[in-house]
């Protein structure tokens, strides 16, 4: 293995100001520029060390329903791919409208979804029938997000998306066939590991609203979320 580069070394051979910066300003930014290399590094660290893990428990039996009304099973949502990755999202049949922020995060993924399947499959699943979640896809101008309906509630009620009080929760979830019979791979369970004043994240968070919002001087603010419409 090729030994890196010191991140701080890095940094500042790579800092070259932008017309009229302070020397406390370039200062500041090597400075800062050095932690991004290291937090980069880590990600690459979690990222090779989640590849690791063995495979997760077999998943029980679940029914499903696709956009044609047939029955299917999780393995019928892999395709000709060996890896799934599922997103259950806050749309149940009591909700007038979806949740906010997982229309954000799916808003983001519908476009790149077209690569993304290139890799592996990708499956959105609700409590609402597909009708219903296709409506509102076409209504945000989505096109590329293939969507399911659960039947029952044991699958979101197993993986985390529905709490004991009836509430759901966003899910996001990877799967395999390492033996032709599915298995859970990986999911954040990150739910209430937060720190202190922050609102439930991922780590690394995976929302591209959050990750442009964290470049800015303001951040994301304190009371301010995503809306179905401004």
């Amino acid at each position: 293995m090729s030994t890196l580069i010191p991140a701080a070394e890095l940094a500042a051979s790579n800092s070259h100001p932008y017309p009229n910066d302070s020397a406390e300003y370039r200062a500041a930014r090597v400075a800062l520029l050095t932690e991004e290399i290291e937090l980069r590094r880590h990600i690459e660290r979690v990222a090779e060390q989640r590849r690791k893990l063995p495979p997760g428990g077999a998943a029980p039996d679940y029914d499903f329903v696709d956009a044609n009304g047939k029955t299917v099973k999780l393995a019928d949502m892999f395709g000709r791919h060996d890896t799934l990755v599922t997103y259950f999202w806050m749309y149940g049949p009591q909700r007038e409208r979806p949740c906010p922020m997982c229309t954000a995060f799916l808003g983001a993924l519908d476009t790149p979804s077209r690569d993304l399947t290139q890799r592996i499959a990708f499956a959105v699943i609700g409590r609402s029938p597909v009708s219903r979640q296709l409506a509102f896809a076409r209504e945000r101008g989505w096109r590329n997000l293939t969507f399911y309906q659960c039947v029952g509630d044991a699958f979101p009620h197993d993986y985390r998306g529905l709490a004991p009080d009836g509430s759901e929760w966003p899910a996001l979830d990877v799967w395999i066939k390492p033996d032709g019979k599915v298995h859970h791979f990986w999911a954040s369970e990150l739910g209430g590991t937060q720190d202190p004043g922050q609102d439930p994240r991922g780590a690394p968070d995976p929302t591209p609203l959050w990750n442009i919002l964290d470049l800015t001087p303001g951040g994301r603010g304190t009371d301010w979320y995503p809306k179905l419409s401004y």
